[in-house]
């Protein structure tokens, strides 16, 4: 057993967690390859995000000479706490050298939606405001040498405050951290599978920040993103699946 926890207040919560996991109370939150479930501890609440046993060959992979995913999301959000729901460990159960079930714990961040609801729903309220500050969330995020490698809609959180918005990442397992070029600041937005029109508002605000030349960075931009889409539609064809431009 392997973990690390940023308060020893919580540590039971860790030591514990396959039982507190497991409570019925629980509420779940996502299922499918990974579980998450909003667990509580003490007279509060934690996400706790379980992650799918991998097959054979990462369980030696992280058991042995990587780190696994909940310890690559915890070391991770320390890295960047103004940026995530606040972090509080990580612990892994191995069988040997085999990494078989791990956990990462963090707190709550009661979000009112996320990026996704805005470019799905034609009439979302305030839709250019909350673009313009999504433009700024992503570029404090490079300007700190952040890639998130899955900048996904489900992965960018927001709380609707007055006046402002309040934003927040997660699945933070996969991020790179150094010093990016504008191409890979413009790439990253391919992954909000936003429509142009949507992207276009998003990347003139961005370029206006950055200081590059918007015309340049909506050609890198919308280039990008139709990549990204026809790579995940041809992988669905391929299966069968219905495709969604």
């Amino acid at each position: 057993m392997n973990y690390e926890v940023h308060n020893e207040r919580q540590k039971d919560l860790l030591i514990h967690i396959k039982t507190y996991f497991d409570l019925d109370r629980n509420e779940t939150i996502f299922q499918k390859r990974n579980i998450l479930k909003r667990v509580p501890f003490e007279g509060r609440e934690y996400i706790v995000k379980s992650f799918k046993t991998p097959h054979l060959i990462n369980q030696i992979a992280y058991g042995l000479f990587r780190d696994g995913k909940a310890k690559k999301s915890y070391y991770n959000s320390m890295k960047i706490v103004d940026f995530v729901p606040a972090p509080i460990g990580y612990i892994e159960f191995k069988k040997g050298f085999l990494l078989k079930e791990s956990y990462f714990i963090s707190e709550p961040f009661e979000y009112d939606f996320t990026i996704r609801e805005p470019l799905t729903t034609p009439d979302f309220p305030n839709k250019t405001a909350i673009y313009h500050a999504l433009a700024r969330f992503s570029h404090q995020l490079h300007q700190r040498g952040v890639l998130h490698l899955d900048y996904s809609p489900g992965n960018i959180l927001i709380k609707a405050h007055q006046g402002w918005y309040e934003f927040k990442i997660i699945d933070v397992n996969r991020m790179a951290f150094k010093t990016l070029s504008t191409q890979e600041r413009l790439e990253n937005f391919a992954q909000l599978w936003a429509n142009d029109e949507d992207l276009s508002i998003i990347i003139q605000a961005y370029a206006k920040l950055a200081k590059i030349d918007p015309q340049e960075a909506l050609s890198i931009a919308l280039k990008a993103s139709q990549n990204h889409k026809d790579r995940k539609n041809l992988k669905k064809r391929l299966k069968g699946k219905k495709v969604v431009d």
